[in-house]
């Protein structure tokens, strides 16, 4: 049986290793399943402990994705099992994820992730954290969270704060698609790098003169090794036809973002006139999304700007839990997913109506075995 995740050790000319993880669930866009987890989170801890593994290049198999989310058919499973928990299925899928999310954000070698394709949910999640990010030309991101009645998870609420403007709210709300362009404006990228170039990336690591990690002082020079190479190959790439709709609307976006009421915002994003199809399908998603969803997003935000890259995964922790304990992300699992109707019926039917009370149950961790305390 093939695994879902390929490991290749390849030996650079100067005797040490290149790192090679590959997602190899194709047929499923690489969804993230827990097994898949796992032996990434081993693998990557392996070689990071390994002096002679000088480098990482964590990719997704085909030409379609690197990782289009998260395997949640069950979860809903495992919620559908224990509505009320405790869920030990859910509680181990969010923790080996969100360490090893966490793992990536502080890896201390050069980590390298190839982004092509679509990099959905839990796709960004691995994909935010690596030191090196690479899109596309294919490149498809979206957190989409807000149409199955979750919250933007795996470490959201720490890049989409520091996104230009009010971006971020704007993203989590309308779960709107960003292509490379706008990856690199919203500080989700580092490089722009064409797909036929990756055999010339992979051929070049195996070829540099690398250093021993052994030795603190090799680790910025292999850093820097890494750097060059991904500069020289952007500018030998051709992004003249990528345009960021993000960047080109960031005025409007922090207009219609600026009011202190969610209503407000939700009302002026959704009436805003326009004929672009982009902006379009954004008042759509938003429009049909999760109202209880709606107001996550903007408290998720609010809360991580102040925190801690450990603290923002201890609450996100939290709030996955009692997703998983209240009845919108089941609904919005079901209706996506499970009976394919894509008619879910929400808690609440706006987003005026959603009592803030059952706002800040979703960050109570009354009830929840926290595992992640740990994180420093």
């Amino acid at each position: 049986m093939t695994s879902p995740v390929i490991f290749e050790e390849k030996h650079t000319a100067n005797g040490l290793v290149i790192g090679v993880a590959t997602l190899n669930a194709p047929k499923a866009l690489n969804a993230l399943s827990l097994e898949m987890l796992e032996l990434l989170s081993e693998k990557l801890s392996t070689w990071e402990q390994d002096d002679k593994v000088v480098c990482v290049l964590l990719q997704g198999a085909g030409d379609k994705a690197f990782c289009a989310g998260g395997d949640i058919r069950k979860l809903y499973q495992s919620i559908v099992e224990s509505p009320q928990g405790p869920n030990a299925y859910a509680e181990n899928f969010f923790n080996v994820e969100y360490r090893l999310d966490y793992a990536i954000h502080r890896y201390s070698k050069p980590l390298v992730c190839w982004g092509h394709g679509f990099v959905i949910g839990g796709g960004l999640g691995l994909m935010a954290g690596a030191r090196y990010r690479v899109v596309t030309e294919t490149t498809h991101i979206a957190m989409p969270e807000i149409g199955i009645g979750l919250y933007p998870d795996v470490g959201a609420s720490w890049f989409l704060t520091r996104m230009p403007g009010r971006t971020g709210l704007f993203v989590g709300l309308s779960a709107c698609k960003l292509n490379a362009a706008d990856a690199l404006f919203a500080g989700l990228a580092d490089r722009f790098i064409s797909n036929d170039k990756k055999h010339i990336l992979e051929q070049a690591l195996i070829a540099a003169d690398w250093q021993l990690e052994s030795k603190s002082q090799h680790q910025n020079l292999n850093h820097q090794i890494v750097s060059a190479l991904l500069k020289e190959l952007e500018s030998q790439s051709d992004k003249s036809n990528l345009e960021s709709k993000l960047r080109h609307k960031l005025d409007l976006i922090n207009k219609l973002c600026d009011f202190n009421d969610l209503t407000a915002i939700s009302d002026a994003i959704i009436n805003h006139e326009t004929g672009d199809p982009w902006f379009i399908k954004a008042q759509e998603k938003l429009k049909a999304g999760c109202p209880t969803t709606a107001y996550l997003v903007q408290e998720q935000i609010k809360r991580a700007k102040y925190l801690s890259l450990a603290e923002v995964f201890q609450m996100e922790f939290i709030m996955a839990m009692q997703c998983c304990f209240h009845p919108d992300f089941p609904e919005g699992v079901r209706a996506l997913l499970i009976d394919k109707d894509y008619q879910p019926k929400w808690q609440h039917g706006s987003i005026a109506s959603v009592p803030s009370s059952y706002i800040e149950s979703h960050f109570e961790s009354q009830g929840i075995d926290h595992p992640l305390t740990d994180l420093k």
